[in-house]
């Protein structure tokens, strides 16, 4: 019998606890560790922190469904990954043995990198967990009864600048309902050497598609910038030249922001030689598994591995379609996650038929 321990319970790890329960022989054992006993849908955080959602309609209770499908749920955060006795300590103090772990926690979030940055400790919003998107749509009640200045992007050494992005137009459709677009200044801030850059060189003509939107609706933008500091009422940014040297510099007025910050590893993986890299993701091969600790595998954003360009499938779009695809994907992945659901057959068809398929085939 082997025990298989999945490390996080969000958008990679649940489906991977209920296909390896698939997969796994009968007597083996699956267990799933999560700091929390919920599952959040973060992809829709940003309708969130606007009030187009309510947590109760994204945040999906997870022991049931785990008992359902044979899985054991342990909800209690991890502190370290002990692999050389193939264990995870937990924070109560208590050790579950493992003979094969799956990590997927995600990244930790590194406001700290940026003065002021985040909604803890500084004075910007965040979309990255649920409980900063009710804080950020406490504090977009407030702001739009006086509404002023908002700069939306990402800062220096983000990795995820997608939903900056999503937010920003987000927050542009919002304003226009409550017919106030006119009292806001819009700037989007971003590290990217050009607009819809992406981190990955562009999906498609993202770069020329979000240069025309932001034109068409009036939203500035700043690219390969440097923030210098957050304060409450101003946002310092460097605007770096080709050469890396500081180009221009601005101090932004604003009222209201959400930029998307720096992620690192956490810090149940920091600083485990062979396993994490210096900034703590975990390091793994074309198999997802770890070199020096073959038990060892990873997914999702945990993962010390970017996605480059070329890729197979590479588009982009815009229009009403998009924000309904998005609506009928949050609706079909948290029914998933109700009811246990991984990867139905039709699924595959249907991606298949997209030219989508998760593992590309090797000659032999």
């Amino acid at each position: 019998m082997a025990h298989i321990v999945i490390l996080g319970a969000g958008l990679g790890g649940i489906p991977m606890a209920l296909e390896m329960r698939a997969h796994a022989r009968k007597e083996d054992r699956v267990t799933v560790i999560n700091k929390s006993d919920d599952y959040t849908f973060v992809p829709s955080n940003p309708w969130l922190a606007v009030g187009w959602r309510k947590p109760e309609q994204i945040i999906v209770p997870l022991a049931g469904v785990f008992k359902k499908r044979g899985i054991d749920f342990v909800a209690k955060a991890a502190e370290k990954v002990l692999p050389d006795a193939n264990q995870v300590r937990l924070q109560d103090g208590s050790v579950v043995d493992y003979d094969f772990l799956v990590i997927a926690t995600g990244p930790a979030i590194a406001f700290d990198d940026v003065p002021g940055l985040g909604p803890e400790a500084g004075f910007t919003q965040s979309i990255c967990l649920t409980e900063h998107a009710q804080s950020a749509h406490a504090a977009w009640q407030q702001f739009v009864q006086a509404p002023g200045p908002i700069v939306a992007g990402a800062a220096q050494g983000a990795s995820c600048f997608g939903p900056g992005y999503e937010f920003c137009m987000i927050m542009n459709t919002e304003l226009k309902r409550r017919k106030i677009r006119d009292k806001v200044p819009m700037t989007f801030v971003t590290s990217e050497p050009y607009i819809g850059h992406l981190g990955l060189g562009g999906v498609g003509d993202t770069k020329g598609l979000l240069e025309s939107v932001f034109r068409e609706k009036d939203i500035k933008w700043i690219c390969n910038a440097r923030i210098e500091g957050i304060e409450r009422e101003s946002i310092r940014v460097e605007e770096l030249d080709d050469n890396s040297q500081v180009g221009k510099k601005h101090t932004l007025p604003h009222a209201y922001s959400m930029l998307m910050p720096p992620f690192r590893g956490v810090s149940a993986v920091m600083g485990i030689d062979g396993l994490a890299n210096p900034r703590g993701f975990v390091i793994a091969d074309k198999h997802q598994c770890n070199p020096k600790y073959p038990n060892i595998f990873a997914i999702g954003v945990c993962v010390a591995v970017p996605q480059i360009p070329p890729r197979n499938v590479s588009w982009s779009s815009r229009g009403v379609h998009i924000h309904l695809g998005k609506i009928a994907f949050e609706k079909y992945f948290l029914h998933k996650v109700r009811t246990g659901t991984s990867e139905p057959s039709y699924e595959k068809y249907i991606l298949k038929i997209l030219g989508i398929e998760k593992i590309k085939g090797e000659k032999i």
